[in-house]
């Protein structure tokens, strides 16, 4: 079964996303996400100049020996323009196997190790009792883990507070905003909000909280232990991960469990905080780690080291991605948790999916491949739109982490 053809599909129906569609001369098709947030036309390239050339007659069936091709002959490994590219060829070459196939992809990946895939959402607002209001609707819907955020006092913008609460999108300008961070600020108002989350709603619901790599590690220390009476489910992104030593750190002085990973692209990446124990969860993401196929070796190795997954699942990822998330979730015997911010309606009509939400899990569905298509003609009506993330300054100016 011979690729035949490979076209990159750009779209923006409330945001920006690239989607790679391979084709056999069987006429079975395959999706993969190829979406990078902020820097979409680079992949772009990199999969119509690059990489399609190099893939027409080779054998779909054979997804190893093709991600092996991308990521040992290019040369240049890893990076995240390099692991996106080969993340959609990966997805797109699962999606036509199971197609072949006739099954759901979860059931070639070895059947089901669960019933459903426990997702978090997201509750988010200016003031403390804003997110509290926004987490009861949360829970109202049945969610059984929720992400609280809450604005900083003192502080016009605030990372994961947005107006609109259900489709947070922080890509939001045709050039970078910048934002004012305190980090002073910030950590007296942060313990006061879990503080009352629990006096109010209690200890049922599983609560998470971003920091979004603001701090320093003996900040991260103190914010881990001062969070410790309300039992956290993790603590994400407490600091910049470029340096796993960081992380020995925070593990002296906190047992609130740690998550990072949204921005690594390699088993690499993370091998050295999984070998030390010095994470809980671990964040990596079908579309920026080289694909499922990729991310099956990243969770074997945290399964050795009692680690779980926690993929990341912002709307950066289109419902492609989504669908590969699910199958790989469902499948892998150490998952934890999956991020999930649902997408517009406009997305959903462009990409007509078979998961579906009910009583705080996601199912990918049991149709054929990953249950997820593309309407190309209605793609076509939103054409691309450049989005940049914000970036961050400190109050003295200092441009800081976002």
């Amino acid at each position: 079964m011979k690729i035949r053809d490979i076209r990159v599909n750009v779209t923006c129906p409330g945001r920006n996303f690239i989607t790679l569609k391979i084709t056999t001369d069987d006429g079975v098709y395959g999706l993969g996400d190829a979406t990078l947030n902020g820097r979409e036309l680079a992949v772009v390239s990199y999969l119509q100049d690059h990489v399609a050339p190099c893939l027409i007659g080779r054998d779909a069936h054979q997804i190893e020996d093709i991600w092996q091709y991308l990521y040992r002959g290019a040369y240049w490994r890893r990076g995240p323009v390099t692991m996106t590219a080969i993340a959609a060829v990966d997805m797109a070459l699962w999606d036509i196997k199971a197609k072949v196939a006739g099954l759901p992809l979860y059931q070639l990946l070895g059947g089901r190790c669960r019933e459903g895939v426990m997702v978090y959402g997201h509750a988010n607002g200016g003031t403390v009792d804003e997110t509290l209001g926004e987490m009861e609707k949360y829970m109202g819907l049945g969610y059984k883990a929720i992400r609280l955020q809450t604005g900083v006092p003192g502080m016009k913008s605030t990372y994961g507070v947005s107006k609109d609460k259900m489709y947070y999108e922080p890509a939001d300008a045709d050039l970078p905003t910048e934002n004012v961070w305190s980090t002073e600020k910030y950590l007296d108002s942060v313990p006061k909000l879990f503080e009352k989350a629990r006096a109010k709603f209690g200890f049922d619901h599983h609560l998470l909280h971003d920091v979004h790599h603001r701090l320093t590690p003996i900040e991260a220390a103190r914010l881990g232990k001062s969070l410790e009476p309300y039992r956290l489910f993790w603590l994400e992104d407490a600091v910049v991960a470029d340096n796993p030593e960081s992380f020995r750190l925070i593990r002296q002085h906190t047992t609130t469990p740690l998550a990072v990973g949204e921005v690594f692209n390699s088993i690499h990446d993370c091998r050295q905080l999984m070998q030390e124990q010095l994470i809980d969860y671990i964040r990596c993401t079908i579309v920026h780690a080289g694909g499922i196929s990729h991310m099956r070796r990243i969770a074997s190795l945290a399964d050795l080291y009692n680690i779980r997954t926690g993929s990341h699942g912002a709307t950066d990822l289109s419902p492609v991605s989504m669908a590969a998330a699910l199958h790989f979730d469902l499948s892998i015997p150490n998952f934890g948790i999956q991020e999930y911010m649902r997408h517009t309606a406009e997305t959903d009509a462009v990409f007509p999916h078979t998961y579906s939400f009910k009583d705080g899990y996601l199912h990918p569905g049991e149709g054929p491949g990953l249950g997820v298509d593309l309407d190309e003609a209605l793609a076509e009506k939103y054409p691309y739109k450049r989005a940049y993330l914000p970036v961050n300054r400190l109050q003295d100016g200092t441009l800081y982490n976002w």
